[in-house]
């Protein structure tokens, strides 16, 4: 699709948007004044994400073992790739380079599966409350599903802004990190 359509014709392109939705949700990490940035234009056609022709390479397909913390046949789960400040942020990519749109009924089957086994994994931590799933698509063309480690009782940590708040905590050691890693991998091989 190369035209923009009537709702992107309403949008105010060039002005702020009131912020005042969020503003008042309990979830909302931020205090104070906010200012929302001036909208930008559309950028039609959009540039090409990792992985497709035009743009750098599949970072997964290109460093298959690089911050890999579990595999099997299927499906590849990593981690580490930028320090966290939740107890466990990670990747779950099948290792067929497929985008959503493209995958094949089968593997699709077993994605359910695989986000029940990779959120229970991440629940073995210890200090874990819920583990939260995401699919945001829009950086790199090979699937990815992100999942976010909400610490237990952290009650103002839930909801959509997990994912910023984890930009914002102290930073995980690193010993600590690896040590919940394993505590998934493990979990993840037990079955």
């Amino acid at each position: 699709m190369t035209e923009l359509s009537a709702y992107h014709a309403r949008l105010p392109y060039g002005e702020r948007v009131s912020a005042d939705p969020v503003l008042g949700s309990p979830f909302f990490p931020f205090d104070g004044e906010i200012q929302v940035r001036p909208l930008d234009e559309p950028i039609v056609p959009e540039p090409p994400r990792r992985g497709e022709p035009g743009a750098p390479p599949c970072d997964q397909c290109a460093e298959p073992e690089k911050y890999l913390v579990w595999q099997d046949d299927t499906w590849r789960l990593y981690a580490g790739f930028e320090p966290i400040g939740l107890p466990m942020v990670a990747v779950l990519v099948p290792v067929e380079h497929v985008t959503l749109h493209m995958m094949p009924p089968a593997l699709a089957a077993s994605f359910g599966v695989m986000i029940q086994r990779v959120a229970l994994a991440i629940g073995r931590i210890d200090g874990v409350g819920r583990v939260h799933f995401a699919r945001y698509g829009d950086g790199g063309e090979h699937f990815h599903t992100w999942f976010f480690a909400r610490p237990l009782g952290m009650m103002q940590l839930r909801g959509p802004m997990l994912a910023v708040w984890d930009d914002l905590l102290p930073r995980v050691p690193d010993e600590e990190f690896q040590a919940n890693c394993r505590t998934v991998a493990e979990a993840l091989n037990a079955g």
